[in-house]
């Protein structure tokens, strides 16, 4: 079976798992009036006193989230974690995901402390009454914050991603639009402080690109918010281009498509496990543009796993065994997204369908370079500064669907 480009923006009440809190709002239907706390004891957040005692529902959420997070903070100060570099990336990720619930939790608990304070003054002092509006408005906005950072998210956020990028319909066009979009994300990469690592190519004459594979990291341990595949997910699909090719000796214009394919990267080998005997390993001598050998050794590999059909090329480090490594990685996080979609498929009927070919009529979005316009056709975001966008200003279309994605998982946890 060929690889799969999926159309990424999924039903966020099946990608993500639902834990007690999203859980428990449901059966209780607080998710639109949750209130805040009533205690007032000043001090470090605590466990035994816990202010958000109206809602026990959170609570129950909190309580092993802070746990959690002071035992890692005594793990990342223990030396020896850094011996498993793999062990120390992902504590180091957890850490800075539940350092941002404690944030939350403490900054709710203090306007709390303080409203009643103010309320308190206000009853024998009148100049108290305008504070206590203030630290009222302040207390919703953090109560909103809580809420939304409590709500179920993708557990593959913080990790880091492959992006395959393939021509489709258009010909030599549709390679040159390739090579658009592979620029496109090295540029918002490089303004993100992201790293990216070209794994695979196979070039056209015209400087275009029949497919290619590249791996994006990020930088330390980012939060899950901030990413790599937090905000590159949303990529996966079918792009769309219309605009006058540089073949074109009639100035009309065409309109071709690109295939995109975005996958987290594995990192620890345990989360897949696969069979030395369900390979079949194949060398041969790396090729350049119009195919003529660039190497005089059998340096490339190509594996396919036979039970799936899965094909992954490595061609563009020096040595077999680096890209043998290389291609090992893209298998496994090829097989972990193919079974994900397979989990989520058999999940519900009415999950939205994948995009399985690189048809122009199943687009996600469409550059119009007559009108500079960008258009993504599943939030309806809508821009006319198409050249700012190729030259790496995407955050405002990844914002319009991780906006879209955060309101409906948000209504998936209040049950709505």
């Amino acid at each position: 079976m060929p690889p799969v480009l999926h159309w990424q923006a999924e039903d966020s009440g099946l990608r993500w798992p639902c834990g007690s809190f999203p859980e428990a709002l449901r059966q209780e239907g607080r998710l639109a009036t949750f209130q805040g706390p009533t205690a007032t004891a000043v001090g470090p957040l605590s466990l035994n006193k816990p202010r958000i005692d109206q809602e026990d529902v959170v609570l129950d959420a909190v309580a092993p989230m802070i746990e959690e997070y002071h035992q890692l903070e005594k793990d990342l100060a223990d030396p020896s974690i850094h011996n498993d570099q793999a062990r120390a990336r992902k504590a180091g990720r957890r850490y800075a995901e539940l350092g941002r619930v404690v944030a939350a939790v403490e900054e709710f608990q203090r306007l709390t402390d303080d409203l009643e304070a103010a309320k308190e003054l206000a009853d024998e002092d009148e100049s108290f009454a305008a504070e206590a509006e203030e630290l009222e408005v302040a207390l919703g906005e953090s109560r909103e914050r809580l809420v939304k950072i409590l709500a179920p998210r993708d557990p593959d956020d913080a990790c880091d991603v492959i992006v395959e990028i393939k021509a489709g319909e258009g010909g030599d066009e549709s390679a040159l639009f390739a090579g658009d979009l592979a620029r496109m994300y090295m540029r918002y990469a490089e303004h993100k402080g992201w790293t990216v690592t070209e794994l695979s190519a196979t070039h056209t004459e015209l400087g275009g690109y029949k497919e290619l594979t590249l791996a994006v990291r990020a930088k330390g341990n980012p939060a899950p918010e901030d990413g790599v595949w937090a905000h590159l997910k949303y990529e996966g699909g079918v792009h769309r281009v219309q605009r006058v090719p540089v073949t074109e000796s009639q100035g009309r214009i065409h309109t071709s498509a690109a295939g995109v394919m975005v996958m987290p990267e594995v990192e620890v080998d345990e989360e897949i496990e696969i069979d030395q005997n369900d390979l079949r390993i194949d060398v041969y001598r790396s090729s350049g543009p119009g195919g003529q050998s660039v190497n005089t050794t059998d340096s490339a590999v190509r594996i396919t796993h036979i039970p799936t059909g899965i094909v992954v090329s490595m061609q563009n480090e020096k040595s077999q065994l680096q890209n043998k490594e290389a291609a090992l990685r893209v298998l496994k996080s090829r097989m972990i997204a193919e079974a994900k979609a397979q989990r989520e498929a058999e999940a519900s009927a009415a999950r939205l369908s994948q995009v399985r070919t690189v048809d122009r009529s199943e687009r996600i979005r469409t550059y119009n370079f007559p009108e500079n316009r960008i258009a993504d056709h599943r939030t309806g975001f809508k821009a006319y500064n198409l050249d700012q966008v190729l030259a790496g200003a995407l955050d405002p279309v990844i914002h319009s669907a991780i906006e879209a994605d955060e309101a409906a998982r948000l209504a998936s946890a209040g049950g709505k």
